[in-house]
C-alpha cells in the first residue's frame, strides 16, 4: 500500500498504564497502543480514536506515525475489541521500515458467478503472503466467472502482486465450485419419486394385463 495523508497518525507517549487509566484514556477518545520490533524497547502510545476506528477497517494497516516529532512506520499488527460491544480497547503494532518484507494474512474476494446452478465456496478467507511493509495488497481477488461444479483452485492457483512471494501451502485449498447441497436433496427427491411412480405405473399395468386376458378368453 501507499503511505498515504490519510495513513499519517499522531501517538503520544504514555507513562501511565493500567485498566484504569486505559478507561480514561477510551473515555477521552483515544485508545491505548504498543509499538514494538527491531529489538527496540516497546513504546506506549495513545492513538486518536475515531481514526484508528477508520484505519483498522482495511487488514495489515500500515500508518506513519508522528510521536513527538518523530516519524515511525507501523504495521497493525493486533486489534482488541470488547467482545461485547466490539469497541477498540488496545492495540498492537510492528515497527517496520521502507522496503522491508512483512509476513501477513490478506483476505481473500471471490468475484464472479459460477456456472448456473452452483455456487462458489471459500474455503481460506486469508492467505499467507511475504510482501513489502508499504505495498501489502488490500485483497487478493479470485475470479469464478463461469467455472463448473467440481472446480477447485489452490493457493497455487491465485495470482499474487509483483513482488509477493506465497507462504501459504500451495495446495490449499482457497475456493471449491459445488452444487448446493439443498439442489442436490431436491434432485433426489425428485428422482425418488418418479422411481416410485413409474413402480405404481408398472405394477398397475401388470395388473391390468390378466383382466384384459380374462376379458379376451370370455
Amino acid at each position: 500500500m501507499s503511505t498515504d495523508t490519510d495513513t499519517k497518525v499522531k501517538a503520544e507517549l504514555r507513562e501511565n498504564f493500567g485498566k484504569g487509566f486505559a478507561r480514561r484514556l477510551r473515555a477521552a477518545g483515544k485508545i491505548p497502543a504498543v509499538i514494538y520490533g527491531h529489538g527496540t524497547d516497546p513504546v506506549h502510545v495513545a492513538l486518536p480514536g475515531h481514526q484508528m476506528s477508520l484505519l483498522v477497517r482495511r487488514a495489515n494497516a500500515v500508518l506513519e506515525l508522528d510521536i513527538a516529532g518523530k516519524e515511525q512506520l507501523a504495521l497493525v499488527k493486533d486489534v482488541q475489541k470488547d467482545p461485547v460491544h466490539q469497541v477498540i480497547e488496545h492495540i498492537d503494532l510492528l515497527v517496520v521500515r521502507k522496503g522491508e518484507k512483512v509476513q501477513v494474512d490478506v483476505p481473500v474476494v471471490v468475484l464472479g458467478e459460477p456456472f448456473a446452478g452452483t455456487i462458489a465456496n471459500l474455503d481460506a478467507a486469508t492467505i499467507a503472503l511475504e510482501v513489502e511493509a508499504t505495498r501489502i495488497p488490500e485483497h487478493i481477488e479470485v475470479d469464478v466467472e463461469g467455472l463448473e461444479d467440481g472446480t477447485h483452485i489452490t493457493a497455487a492457483d491465485l495470482k499474487l502482486p509483483s513482488g509477493a512471494t506465497l507462504l501459504a501451502d500451495p495446495e490449499t485449498l482457497v475456493v471449491a465450485i459445488s452444487i448446493p447441497a439443498a439442489t442436490i436433496a431436491a434432485d433426489e427427491e425428485i428422482a425418488e419419486a418418479d422411481a416410485e411412480l413409474a413402480a405404481e405405473q408398472a405394477e398397475a399395468g401388470e395388473e391390468a394385463a390378466p383382466a384384459e386376458e380374462e376379458s379376451a378368453s370370455e
